[in-house]
Formats: structure tokens, sequence, C-alpha cells
């Protein structure tokens, strides 16, 4: 028995800037630097100065003791880029071996074709547990045959009953194009290789679908979306995801150790549901919602570093890993089942689901069968309830934090996060609870960092804690006071910072806030505690922007948030 401690996102983060401006005016281990001043797009490199034929790099993922994904996308031509639906048929070697120099490898053939956007999934078995592993591609065939591919690093998962002390996950999630670059991913490879990272699990928003210009940083759009256009189609989202995998910070990240993930809402349209979407509209211009969904998930399925589980023709993304007797990780999708928004009136309506009743019936039993010391859920939205309070003696504040449907009475704001399916998060929680689990979310999705205590449903004490990671780049509220404002803050923004106080006194189990950070996470697992580290970017708009550790939080089984 374990120890026991008894609204749209981009809505809801333009509400926040606007209360915070008002404010300004009213107030004044493995187990194994400067601001850019970007005004106009950068130019797209031309496709007679890629590298083929593997222009898009290796990766690895899903990591079980005796296997893992490995992942590739080759290029059999200059004509055959993504979405293109050109080139001919490519055979490729694999090789794995626990050497770099590939002395005694294990190889196996695969073919790739224009049919998967000549994207490759190999799932090598009998590997040994807890192991470091080395993998490349080899061209057999075609223009480019002898062509070897940049070499990955991955590392297999311990036994089940493995005893393990410690387990390194990054988090991270939503990867704007256009509102910055991806130092954070660089980053995270360096830390990846020099063993402070085992696995990274990504927890939503990979690619954005927005066209050029509607979803940019401070300074306008850093970098052009390709295509320029809303991306609606197979082929369009093919593109995108092709696009963001020609970035070499990313690249370097995926080859450093394999990626678990799941997917939220703009890997297909804003604040989508199972049947469709904020920011989609059935007909001519962005055809139906089900192609369009089918679209989406196919190219995603072929660019990411998945293993696809598979319920009859349909392929399920939610799926579950165990780390030796320390850490079992359940990754849920919150967007491919659940009920549409609704008004604060309906959030605790009883038969409101965000897993739906399958899903959902899975994840209990995950939880009822788990033995490990902690039960993480990779989840896309926050669980923690958010509330929102007046700020005394500010009435152009309150005025503003007016327009969150009756926020200032205290209720739950948004509606897009598990506020807004109250009753089957308490259903979960209670499961958690009973089942004596000591529980850690890792969250993305608010491109905010947050360090939350979970609390009992029974009210008491506490069942766990919550990690939420901000943005790689979307814009955060700073950026979006910038854009509003004109004013951009270098260092932590005055007007943030009030927020931030007011949410902590409306939310006392927020231990921790930051409104104005871009950059990843990494959640280090222990025995009896959890380390949250937040790495932070010193400028997103700067392609050499250096990143550092921003702030380290505690949580302890028994105590809670304790001095780091």
């Amino acid at each position: 028995m374990s120890s026991k401690f008894r609204v749209n996102r981009r809505v809801f983060l333009q509400t926040v800037a606007a209360a915070a401006a008002a404010t300004a005016i009213g107030t004044g281990g493995a187990y194994a630097a400067r601001r850019g001043t970007v005004s106009t797009p950068e130019e797209p490199t031309p496709a007679g100065e890629w590298d083929l034929p593997f222009l898009h790099g290796v990766a690895s993922g899903d990591p079980l003791p005796d296997r893992v994904v490995l992942w590739t996308r080759v290029t059999p031509s200059r004509e055959a880029l993504p979405g293109s639906g050109l080139g001919e048929g490519v055979e490729l070697e694999w090789q794995i071996d626990t050497s770099e120099d590939f002395s005694n490898p294990q190889t196996g053939t695969v073919t790739t074709s224009a049919d998967s956007d000549h994207t490759v999934h190999v799932d090598p078995d009998g590997l040994e547990p807890a192991t470091e592993y080395f993998y490349r591609f080899i061209v057999k065939s075609g223009e480019f045959e002898g062509a070897t591919s940049p070499v990955g690093r991955a590392l297999t998962a311990p036994e089940a009953d493995a005893s393990v002390d410690n387990l390194n996950l990054a988090i991270a999630s939503c990867a704007n194009w256009e509102s910055g670059f991806f130092a954070a991913y660089g980053d995270m490879a360096q830390r990846a290789r020099g063993g402070e990272i085992d696995h990274v699990v990504f927890l939503g928003d990979y690619i954005y679908e927005y066209p050029t210009g509607e979803y940019a940083g401070k300074s306008g759009v850093a970098r052009m979306h390709h295509p320029e256009w809303e991306i609606t189609t197979l082929e369009d989202y093919r593109q995108r995801h092709g696009r963001y995998r020609t970035d070499l910070n990313l690249q370097a990240a995926h080859a450093a150790c394999p990626w678990i993930v799941i997917w939220d809402d703009h890997e297909t349209a804003n604040n989508s549901w199972f049947e469709g979407a904020e920011n989609h509209t059935d007909g001519r211009v962005e055809g139906e919602w089900p192609e369009r969904l089918s679209a989406a998930k196919q190219a995603y399925f072929e660019w990411l570093p998945v293993r696809a589980q598979s319920a009859g023709e349909e392929q399920l993304l939610y799926r579950s890993f165990t780390f030796g007797d320390l850490a079992q990780l359940t990754m849920m999708d919150l967007r491919s089942y659940r009920d549409e928004e609704t008004t604060g009136a309906n959030f605790a309506n009883d038969d409101r689901t965000m897993l739906g009743k399958k899903q959902f019936d899975w994840v209990a039993q995950q939880l009822q069968e788990s033995t490990a010391r902690w039960d993480v859920l990779g989840n896309s939205v926050m669980v923690s309830p958010m509330r929102f309070a007046t700020i005394p003696d500010n009435e152009k504040a309150n005025i503003a934090a007016g327009y969150m449907k009756e926020r200032a009475t205290g209720i739950a704001v948004n509606s897009d996060q598990w506020d807004g399916y109250a009753a089957e998060r308490d259903r979960l929680l209670t499961m958690l609870d009973e089942q004596e689990s000591n529980a850690l979310f890792l969250t993305g999705d608010i491109h905010s960092e947050w360090a939350n205590s979970i609390a009992s449903p029974s009210g008491f004490g506490e069942i766990g804690c919550e990690m939420v990671t901000t943005s790689i780049s979307a814009p955060n509220v700073d950026e979006i006071l910038t854009s509003a404002f004109g004013t951009y803050h270098k260092e932590d923004n005055s007007t943030s910072l009030l927020v931030e106080q007011a949410i902590r006194d409306a939310n006392p189990w927020v231990s921790h806030i930051d409104f104005d950070a871009h950059g990843y996470g990494v959640a280090s697992i222990h025995r009896d505690y959890v380390d949250m580290l937040y790495y932070r970017v010193s400028d997103v708009e700067d392609a050499d922007a250096t990143v550092s550790l921003g702030e380290k939080r505690q949580w302890r089984i028994g105590e809670g948030f304790v001095e780091a």
C-alpha cells in the first residue's frame, strides 16, 4: 500500500492578456538573450539545396522492454516531396545495434512508397531491456542507392518487474512554426545525449493548422508555414508535417531518444471534438469534418514514430508503457471521443465525456492492474481546476475578467480543459484515490508553466500532482500583450505577474505558474518524489537562443510540495 498525502485556449490566453493589460492600466540520471527583430517571413530553403534522400532525419518511439519503433522518411527524388504523391517505391535496409559502429547489427528490409508519403515504420523485436541502441537506414534501390541516414539513438524500457529508482521524462507541447524557432528541441537533444533525459513525452499540438500570419509571434511571422494556407487535406497535412521535420533542432531531438506522443487539437483543427472543431465549418472551403479528420490522422500516423493500436479498422492512439516497478505511463487521447464544449451551467453534467466510455474503461483497467509506484498520465489539457477571481480596487481589470463568463464569481473558466468535463474528472480522480495511486499528470496545451497539487475528490488530502509545460514556441501571454499594445518586456511582465498572483490566490493548489516563458519541462521521477524542472528559452524569436533551467519544484509522496 502506497503512502498517501491525503474556452478555447487562444481565447483564454487572449482574455488573460486583456485582464493583465487592464490591471496595468488600473494599478500602474537516466536509468541506463537577445530579442529578435523579425518582421518579415524567412524565405523557404530552395528544394535544390536540401540534403536528399534523408531530408527529414530519423526518429524512434514507443519503447518497450524488447522493441522500439524506428522511423524515417526517404525522398527518392527532388520531385517526391511530402504530399506530392510522386516518387517510385524504395527499398530500405534498417540496422540496429548496441554499438554505434554497427559491428553486429540486427537488420531487415522494408519498402516504402508514395502511398505512405515515403515514410517508414519498423518495429524490431528481440531487443534487450533497459539498453541503449543505435539505428540507421540504408537505401537499397533507386537514384540514391547506398545512401545512409543519420544515426539515431534509442533506449528500450526496463522489464516490468525490474527495480527502477529514477526515470527522466522530457515533456513538451505546442510548437508553432510561424511564431518562433525550436531552440528548446536542440537543448532537449543535448540533454538526452548526455543522459539527462530518457524519453520525450510530447503532449499535443506538434503542428498547427493555421494559414500564414494567423497565429504569429510578437514580431510577426518568424518563418513561413508550408503550405501557406489553412491545411485541410491529406496533401496539406503531409506538407505541413514535412516542413516541421526540416527543422534541424527537431530532427536532433527525435534522433537523441525515443518519443512517446499524443495529439491534441491542432494536429487537426482548433478545439476539436469527436464530430467537429471550432476552427472548422463543413462546406466547400474546409470540406467535411470526417474527411478532414481522416486526412489529419493518416498524416499523423505516417509522420510520427508511433505504434498504432488497432481495434478493427480504427487506429487507436491511447496506449500505456511500463518502466519497471517505478512508473506506468498511460497516454490518453482527449480529442477523438470528447463531447463538444458547453457553457458553465453544464460543466458538471454527468453524461459529458472527455475520454469516451471505451477509453475510460481502458484507462480504469490500466490503473487497476498497475503495480507501479507512480501512475503517470499523459494528459493533453489541464486536469486541475482553474478559477479566476476579481482583483480588488481595479475596476478595469475586473471588467476585462468579466468577459470570461462569470469568472468574477470564481467558478471554473476553461471549458476546453477538464473543467468542462468535471463529472468525468471526478470519476477519474476518485478511481486514482481508491486505488491509492501516486498520480502524476503530465500536461501541455495552455502555453504556460504550472505545478499543481491534485486533491482527492473526497476532500481528504492529495492524491498526486500535475506538471504543465509551456509551449515550445506558440504565443504566451506576454507575446499576446506585445502584439496588442506594442510593449515588449525583456524579463517577467509585471502585468502577467499580477494576474499570476491573482490566480494563485484563487487556486491554492497552484504551487507555480509562469505566463511568459517558452521551453519544455523534465519530470524526474524517483521512488518518493518527482522533481519538476522547467527549462526556458531566452528568446523564441532568436534562432540561436540559449536555454537554461528557469524553475524547479518538488512534490513528495506523503508531504506534497516541499522546498526542492
